[in-house]
């Protein structure tokens, strides 16, 4: 009985570290999830108002005859991947689930080329021997420079292939995240019809710098997308390892406290018996 007790009283103590830590992560990922909405709600602002202007640009160079690889294509075979994902675990499906999106995406593209953001994605494609074009780790806190390389990087792949696409988590809500796959290159501009428009100074020199400029703003929008979505999914987690922990030191107890009361009644009894018998020899 008493070595009963030990283990129960051992297991009650793992327990309780283990809750400490899942409720010191929650916090922390509450915390994260709170300052990253602030920077990302005012991010994705500008793609989306760079992509009107651009419909406009694109629809008069048609109505003109240009074309303009970054709009219209480059007619080449091979795709790119840009997958983004977390540098650290505990973030329950988060990981998993996008980089098995890539891995589709793959699948179907053979050729692809890659470009690789967090650790987990970086490891776990490396296995494979996929052509790995460049890799980022650590962008725990997203920055515009973060973006900025990150963008020069893709323009660069764009010489080498037709397409490029993003695997990413958006962030929908505090208990939504979904993983989409994306195109980034050609730049997905929707048709508009043309109107007139006066451009200073050259109309290819003003798409090609907007074009780069959107980019730029929509890599570091979804950079921010995934940041905030992976501490939602870690929080997440964590509150449900605080939970089920909880339920597991109510249940611990009370087998400790029946363990205990049965020791004691034990006790009672060799006692009550002893007593008994020492009554008798008198």
């Amino acid at each position: 009985m008493a070595k009963k007790l030990r283990q129960l009283r051992r297991r009650i103590r793992n327990i309780q570290h283990i809750r400490q830590i899942a409720k010191a992560m929650y916090t922390i990922a509450s915390t994260q999830v709170i300052q990253r909405k602030k920077e990302l709600l005012p991010a994705r602002a500008f793609p989306e108002a760079a992509a009107w202007v651009l419909a406009d640009l694109k629809a008069w160079a048609k109505a003109n005859f240009l074309t303009h690889p970054l709009l219209d294509g480059n007619n080449l075979p091979q795709k790119g991947l840009l997958v983004i994902n977390a540098d650290r675990g505990l973030c329950g499906r988060y990981v998993a689930e996008v980089n098995q999106a890539a891995l589709r995406f793959l699948s179907a593209h053979p050729e692809t080329k890659l470009i690789l953001v967090g650790d987990k994605a970086i490891r776990f494609f490396a296995r494979e021997r996929w052509p790995i074009v460049a890799t980022h780790r650590r962008l725990e806190r997203p920055r515009l420079s973060q973006a900025r390389a990150l963008a020069e990087e893709v323009l660069a792949l764009y010489q080498e292939v037709g397409e490029i696409h993003a695997v990413y988590t958006e962030f929908r809500g505090e208990l939504i995240q979904r993983v989409r796959v994306e195109r980034l290159l050609p730049l997905p501009i929707p048709e508009r019809p043309a109107r007139e428009l006066l451009s200073e100074p050259d109309l290819t020199a003003i798409i090609e710098e907007l074009s780069r400029t959107w980019v730029l703003g929509r890599l570091y929008q979804i950079l921010l997308e995934a940041k905030t979505a992976e501490h939602a999914a870690r929080r997440q987690a964590m509150k449900t390892a605080t939970d089920n922990a909880d339920e597991i030191l109510e249940k611990l107890t009370i087998q400790y406290n029946k363990a205990r009361q049965q020791s004691i009644t034990l006790e009672l009894m060799d006692i009550m018996g002893g007593a008994e018998a020492i009554r008798e020899e008198l």
